[in-house]
């Protein structure tokens, strides 16, 4: 498995888009999750998005973002965007996933990396720590996570 930034693995930009929208989106939200792919491959410095692929075969992707969340638009940059496909979970993906955006960021010189989810007990096992609860749009509790990039 390689894990390689968007640009590198465009013939999966619509199953990406696909995948994002079905996993986390709403209503007509595709629109919203296709602009922010459109945005990775602008050559600004954030949003990246990176696809895990196994072959030609996409089998997952992450998003280093500059904010995941509204309401805590204090916290930066933000793992966003986690996604493994269905028959390929349990098989250390996600783990790979979160450490290319963990090392992108070191590298970029980020003291520290957040993430949000509405689960319990995943992120935990990653080294993520729990720091509280946070507002998503417009009213939904999710719980938040931190993890230190640079000893100190």
């Amino acid at each position: 498995m390689t894990i390689v930034p968007l640009a590198e693995a465009l013939a999966h930009r619509e199953q990406i888009t696909e995948w994002l929208y079905k996993a986390f989106g709403s209503g007509n939200s595709r629109a919203f999750f296709a602009s922010i792919l459109q945005s990775s491959l602008s050559g600004s410095d954030l949003p990246l998005t990176f696809v895990a692929l196994e072959g030609d075969r996409a089998v997952g992707t992450v998003g280093l973002w500059r904010c995941d969340l509204i309401s805590r638009q204090d916290l930066f940059p933000w793992l966003a965007a986690l996604y493994v496909d269905e028959g390929c979970r349990g098989r250390g993906i996600s783990e790979k996933l979160q450490q290319r955006v963990r090392e992108e960021s070191h590298q970029r010189g980020y003291a520290d990396l957040y993430l949000y989810s509405a689960c319990a007990d995943y992120y935990e096992r990653f080294g993520w720590r729990y720091i509280g609860d946070a507002l998503d749009y417009p009213d939904r509790a999710v719980r938040l996570y931190h993890q230190p990039l640079r000893a100190g």
